[in-house]
């Protein structure tokens, strides 16, 4: 945090705390303004060095960082969308804006952690900073939150008010006191029939991607009586001509109650043939440890059964390097299993002792060894090179991202993966025929044959949804939304 020592300056700050306690098939619903309490305190003094107009609400710029899941990164369109109906413009450059809004995350240390930079520099930049998501709701007493605005992951119906109040000087803390294990509580399913209006909605408005998202999407509906399957069947009778439809992250507990059910889903054309499972280890010790509720031989069956009944899958996965009870034979138990899958995608993560959680009670195995660790499994992963020989070859993708280049737009194949192609505007939102001319480790870089279907013409969004899903005013975005299934 940047603080003036020399000088002294007192803010408003606003405390409106709510106890979110929902029943097994209530729906988080938009909150009625309230009349807030307003204390004085002494506070971090930013360093003023910008200058904006005086303030008149749906004006000021706003820049939205996002670290995380694929429900932060819903949680952040909603938002965004939120703000752009009110009328304020959404920038990519953050040094454009009078505020930044930081959707944070609590699962991996190095997410808190640039979370906590990016503060700093804001508050060095003279920004006013809100910061909403999993690392506000599970710690909302962090000293480096103090004197921000905060926003529980309930209350993101209410971001507007939060950022209106921020501009004015306020800092406001809009959380839940429900006192949960994890930051976001258990999870509840939402109704099939709601969420199948929203996808209906979405591609009503130009959507050609939705992403079914939560943080285990294999467990939607058991607390309702119905299962993912259900409700997928129901969604993909919705899906148009060109659109796809990606499933979320799944935990493999869930997803065998459905895998017959599931691989016939992942073959459909409307839908990527790629899933994203973790696995944390590949040592059944390690496995109890961490109280998975599966095995390493569970977990391999799970990936050969989609592979042989889904040709081409993509099955992502999840390494974490030294959990504490981590012995030497256990990873090599898990350097084994990711030789044997040479999985094209592997997210590997360093062990760190979340507090409130069993496992930061342990006694951590020593920097030095994690970190070898984590050296030797990403020179095995380095060695999987799923596009090689893949130069000739002819695809149909649907363009819907700007890649980091800035000189490509980023399509994806039935399985999708990540294949780039000359960005020109009439790519964004078409299916395409490309030939591979080019390939690297992560990605195919393609020549264009023929478009097969253009893209539409994107109207409008509306932000009044049945579900937490809105489309942020960007074209990228506007090509895709993802859709929370549970809360």
């Amino acid at each position: 945090m940047v603080v003036d020592p020399g000088e002294k300056k007192s803010h408003q700050y606003i405390d409106d705390i709510e106890d979110l306690n929902f029943g097994d098939l209530e729906r988080p619903q938009p909150r009625e303004s309230v009349v807030p309490k307003v204390i004085r305190r002494n506070g971090i003094v930013a360093r003023e060095k910008f200058s904006g107009d005086s303030f008149v609400p749906g004006h000021q710029k706003i820049w939205v960082k996002t670290w995380g899941c694929s429900h932060n990164s819903s949680d952040s369109e909603y938002m965004a969308g939120m703000l752009t109906a009110a009328g304020y413009p959404l920038v990519n450059d953050k040094f454009e804006a009078q505020l930044w809004l930081l959707n944070s995350c609590t699962v991996k240390s190095p997410s808190e952690e640039h979370l906590k930079n990016t503060i700093n520099k804001a508050l060095e930049e003279g920004r006013k900073v809100v910061v909403a998501g999993c690392v506000s709701q599970a710690d909302p007493k962090a000293e480096f939150l103090s004197g921000l605005s905060v926003i529980g992951v309930h209350q993101t119906d209410r971001v507007v008010e939060v950022v209106e109040e921020t501009l004015k000087g306020n800092s406001v803390r809009l959380l839940g006191t429900k006192s949960t294990k994890m930051a976001r509580g258990n999870l509840g399913s939402y109704p099939i029939e709601e969420i199948v209006e929203r996808c209906r909605q979405s591609f009503r408005e130009g959507v050609k991607e939705i992403w079914m998202t939560s943080e285990d999407t294999g467990a939607y509906g058991r607390d309702i009586g119905v299962t993912l399957p259900d409700l997928l069947r129901q969604v993909i009778k919705e899906i148009p001509e060109g659109c796809r439809l990606r499933l979320g992250m799944t935990n493999p507990p869930y997803i065998m109650d459905h895998l017959e059910e599931i691989a016939e889903i992942l073959l459909h054309p409307r839908v990527y043939s790629f899933l994203h499972v973790p696995v944390q280890s590949g040592s059944d010790p390690v496995l109890k440890e961490m109280r998975r509720e599966y095995t390493r031989v569970q977990f391999c069956q799970l990936v050969d059964y989609l592979r042989k009944h889904v040709p081409g899958i993509t099955i992502a996965t999840d390494i974490i390097c030294g959990f504490p009870t981590e012995t030497e034979q256990d990873f090599d138990e898990t350097m084994s299993l990711c030789a044997k899958y040479g999985f094209p995608t592997l997210y590997i993560n360093q062990f760190y002792p979340r507090p409130g959680t069993p496992a930061a009670r342990m006694k951590r195995i020593p920097t030095d060894i994690v970190k070898n660790r984590t050296r030797r499994l990403t020179q095995l992963f380095d060695t999987v090179l799923p596009y090689e020989n893949r130069v000739g070859r002819e695809y149909d993708v649907l363009v819907t991202e700007i890649a980091a280049d800035k000189k490509h737009f980023v399509g994806h194949n039935k399985f999708y993966e990540q294949i780039l192609v000359p960005a020109r505007d009439e790519y964004m939102g078409a299916n395409l025929r490309v030939k591979v001319v080019e390939t690297g480790k992560h990605f195919m870089k393609a020549d264009v044959i023929i478009m097969i279907r253009p893209a539409e013409r994107i109207p409008t969004v509306s932000v009044q949804m049945i579900i937490p899903v809105v489309i942020v005013c960007t074209l990228v975005a506007l090509i895709t939304v993802k859709v929370l299934i549970q809360r």
